[in-house]
């Protein structure tokens, strides 16, 4: 297996909001990025906190990814996190769109991807709201009926799947 060198910059979608998380108290979310982002990079690299700033890694920049060279999240407007969530032993991939929906080409690539590896996906669609980015977004399950069925409970249920 051939190692994967691939470097973030000068994507920093995960740092631009797209993925939901908290930096030293602040939240971040689609519409507000991290304070230390620049659009290019962290203005604060060095003091970045472990988690989750130093362990993140999108599914595009890990070792061995599999996802193809042109699925960077800047340019396919995607962010894949893998092996985060199991569901009946199966790992399940988590897609978010830097932007409002995942592009077709994208979305296409993942769903075939889903089917072929037997890996269960949910994406998500960003909701907007007066004009705005909500820091909720609508969840999508693709995969098996009853895997569908309980990504609708977990979500009622208010369960946090990144």
């Amino acid at each position: 297996m051939k190692k994967n060198p691939r470097v973030c910059q000068p994507c920093t979608a995960c740092c631009d909001g797209w993925v939901s998380m908290n930096i030293k108290g602040v939240d971040v979310y689609p519409g507000k990025p991290c304070p230390h982002s620049t659009g290019k990079g962290c203005d604060d690299y060095e003091n970045r906190p472990p988690d989750p700033c130093v362990h993140f890694q999108c599914a595009w920049v890990q070792e061995n990814s599999v996802l193809p060279e042109w699925m960077k999240p800047n340019t396919a407007r995607v962010l894949v996190v893998r092996d985060k969530l199991q569901w009946q032993g199966l790992s399940v991939d988590l897609a978010v769109p830097v932007g409002k929906r995942i592009p077709p080409r994208a979305l296409n690539w993942l769903k075939q991807f889903a089917e072929t590896q037997e890996r269960p996906l949910i994406y998500a669609e960003q909701i907007i709201e007066k004009g705005e980015y909500s820091p909720s977004q609508n969840l999508i399950a693709y995969g098996p009926a009853a895997f569908q069925q309980e990504v609708l409970e977990w979500t009622a249920a208010g369960r946090k799947l990144w």
